[in-house]
């Protein structure tokens, strides 16, 4: 792992005022992974710190907002949704070059297979599920004004921004005419459930692999990743998470088609949702349906985003031009609930 060319001395000089115990002998390995926000492991006297960046350059107006991001999890300090501890957040990129925010390094796992084959038994597995959704409710169930995030998005209509942002993306990324997305993209408009008013924070990328889990109990102890996250419907991140396990156990997707659940003490769609329901207080879920074929679209759409950065070269190729290849059978699949 290597620290792109971060000044780590400089950085230390800055931190060694918000963190007690950082001195000149700071190192920055960045993790692993596709973040679109890179991340690093911080190291100092014997403590880790995890810091999370823009990428330096020219970056898009309100991508890569690691100040929201920041912000969020700053809120959620003192509630039941479980975050890391927030340090600092800097805006002056003269320090290493763009923003950044430092939080507590947490050791744990993280799960990417939702089948969770590291799991001791189905009783771990069953309470893995458990967790993912205990945690879903108490974010949902934040009072956002009394955590000072009334501003956090714009209330209201949630659907019908999210359906005309990505419908915006996806044209502007199509590459081709896919016959499934223009089904979608009429049939949507027209069956939007009305708005009912309900006002939540949302995650915006719930799902099992944006967690960590404690290293040796089957319990979350981090939320990550919440670049995505505003003020929404709390529905579009239980249907992101259901609709993640519609999709075929394939590499590129790792989702629970065909597996049967029951054997594997995995919970069905149904007992998974009533259980989020008793949590959150509602009585069930009208119009499921349109809720899952949205995910699905938005889901199409982003894939069609990396396809086309793909095809431009400013995404790296292999994995880019296999995640674009799933446009058709998302959409597909959308298509087949809809009939």
């Amino acid at each position: 792992m290597s620290a792109q060319q971060m000044d780590t001395e400089r950085l230390a000089a800055y931190l060694a005022e918000y963190i007690p115990g950082i001195d000149k002998e700071l190192t920055a390995e960045k993790f692993p992974g596709g973040q679109s926000n890179p991340t690093y492991k911080l190291s100092a006297n014997g403590q880790s710190y995890v810091l999370r960046r823009k990428p330096p350059g020219e970056l898009l107006p309100s991508a890569h907002a690691v100040d929201r991001e920041f912000r969020v999890i700053s809120a959620l300090q003192d509630t039941d949704v479980p975050v890391p501890r927030t340090y600092v957040l800097c805006e002056d990129e003269a320090v290493i070059g763009s923003m950044f925010y430092v939080m507590e390094y947490m050791d744990g796992r993280i799960l990417w297979d939702p089948v969770l084959p590291e799991a001791a038994d189905n009783a771990e597995r069953s309470a893995i599920y458990d967790s993912m959704n205990q945690t879903l409710a108490a974010l949902h169930n934040v009072n956002v004004e009394a955590v000072g995030l009334a501003d956090y998005g714009k209330p209201g209509n949630y659907f019908e921004r999210q359906l005309g942002r990505w419908t915006k993306q996806y044209r502007a990324s199509e590459t081709e005419t896919v016959a499934n997305m223009e089904t979608l993209l009429k049939w949507l408009p027209a069956n939007m459930p009305e708005d009912d008013g309900t006002v939540s924070l949302v995650h915006g990328d719930y799902r099992l692999d944006n967690m960590m889990f404690h290293a040796t109990e089957p319990r979350v102890i981090a939320l990550l990743d919440w670049e995505l996250s505003t003020l929404g419907h709390p529905l579009a991140d239980l249907a992101n998470q259901c609709m993640a396990w519609m999709l075929p156990r394939d590499s590129s997707m790792k989702g629970l088609a065909g597996v049967d659940r029951a054997s594997l003490g995995i919970p069905s769609d149904e007992e998974y949702i009533a259980r989020y329901c008793e949590r959150t207080g509602r009585d069930g879920i009208d119009n499921w349906n349109f809720y899952l074929v949205f995910s699905l679209f938005r889901l199409a759409a982003i894939v069609q985003g990396i396809k086309k950065r793909a095809q431009i070269g400013t995404a790296s190729s292999a994995e880019a031009d296999a995640r674009g290849n799933l446009v058709e059978p998302l959409s597909r699949l959308a298509v087949q609930l809809i009939e």
